[in-house]
């Protein structure tokens, strides 16, 4: 069974059970928590998906890292993980289950790249677009990336709005070589 679909099951069992404790904001917090220190630590997902490190040494890790800082349930949640061996995708579970919270709630994730950097107002106005265009609550990640030029490139799931000076060219260096090879 593919990594996807593992740890999807996985997060789906999160979700039932953070409905059913009536717990989904606070196991939704804790699940962000442990998803951005998993992102940020390569090391810790190095020891998590190390055969060598035995299972009760992981737990053990874990709890010291995260015993104050998330709930008793999400705490538990990753000990049966790492108890049914799969520490290995533990940061594909969580990743699958905020996107889960995110669907539930009506979110989705865009990626903005500009070619310098966005100040709050243009943030803000360029998320309400968003919310309008895209009928949803959006959520936005801001990358500058000076090869651009200039403009902005904004991709939510598969669609990708590209109002960049970059592409701009491109299009024209298509039209004029097309008109040239007339």
């Amino acid at each position: 069974m593919s990594v996807y679909r593992i740890s999807y099951r996985y997060a789906s069992a999160l979700m039932i059970l953070a409905e059913e404790k009536k717990k989904l904001k606070e196991i939704s917090e804790d699940s962000e928590l442990i998803f951005n220190t998993l992102s940020a630590s390569r090391e810790l997902r190095s020891v998590l998906k190390s055969p060598v490190v035995k299972s009760a040494d992981k737990i053990s890790l874990l709890e010291k890292i995260f015993k104050n800082k998330v709930g008793a349930d999400t705490l538990g949640f990753m000990i049966f993980v790492v108890e049914k061996n799969r520490e290995n995708i533990l940061f594909d579970i969580f990743k699958e289950f905020t996107a889960l919270v995110d669907k539930r709630n009506g979110v989705v994730k865009a990626k903005v790249i500009s070619a310098v950097d966005l100040d709050d107002t243009l943030r803000k106005r360029m998320v309400s677009d968003l919310n309008k265009k895209t009928g949803k609550l959006v959520s936005a990640d801001y990358k500058t990336d000076p090869d651009i030029i200039g403009g902005f490139v904004v991709r939510i799931e598969d669609t990708v709005y590209d109002a960049s000076v970059k592409h701009q060219l491109s299009l024209l260096r298509a039209k004029f070589s097309e008109e040239i090879n007339l």
